[in-house]
């Protein structure tokens, strides 16, 4: 397959970078000093966003190293092999991780929907968690796939 392919995904993938960056730098510390304002007994909740959201930065990260790398391999005509089944095995576990992560803050934005009497916060606090197991759903189906093909290309190899 010619490199040039899969370049539009390895733009997407680096583009998608980009917003959660500037989300953790600008977005996140204006959160936590709301989050600070919003609930002064409880002024040390800016940290558990802090740590929330930055430390689920990693992971997505990590995701877009692994979606970037199988689309190497994409390009050197290796996307059905073990190195593929591998990234999306670590792509889905990253998913989780986020998903798992952002469940985590749910009570924060129910504090937030609480406090200014908002119930479409929480539902905007669903979302990420949703995003992330749909994503790691379609990536155990796609690892799945690609080990089904992978067995019965060996499978093929020895009967010829």
């Amino acid at each position: 397959m010619k490199r040039g392919t899969t370049l539009f995904l390895k733009i997407a993938v680096i583009v998608l970078g980009i917003p959660v960056l500037a989300l953790c730098v600008f977005l996140v510390p204006e959160f936590a000093n709301l989050a600070a304002k919003l609930f002064p007994q409880f002024a040390f909740v800016k940290y558990p966003v802090y740590i929330v959201f930055d430390a689920s930065a990693v992971p997505f990260y990590l995701a877009l190293y692994q979606a970037f790398k199988l689309l190497g391999y994409i390009d050197k005509n290796m996307a059905f092999s073990e190195l593929s089944v591998e990234a999306l095995r670590k792509i889905k576990a990253c998913a989780v991780t986020i998903s798992i992560l952002h469940i985590l803050a749910l009570p924060l934005f129910y504090f937030f929907a609480e406090k200014d009497d908002a119930p479409g916060v929480i539902f905007v606090g669903l979302v990420v968690p949703f995003a992330s197991l749909v994503i790691a759903t379609f990536a155990a189906v796609l690892q799945k796939l690609l080990k089904e093909v992978m067995d019965i290309k060996s499978e093929n190899d020895l009967t010829i």
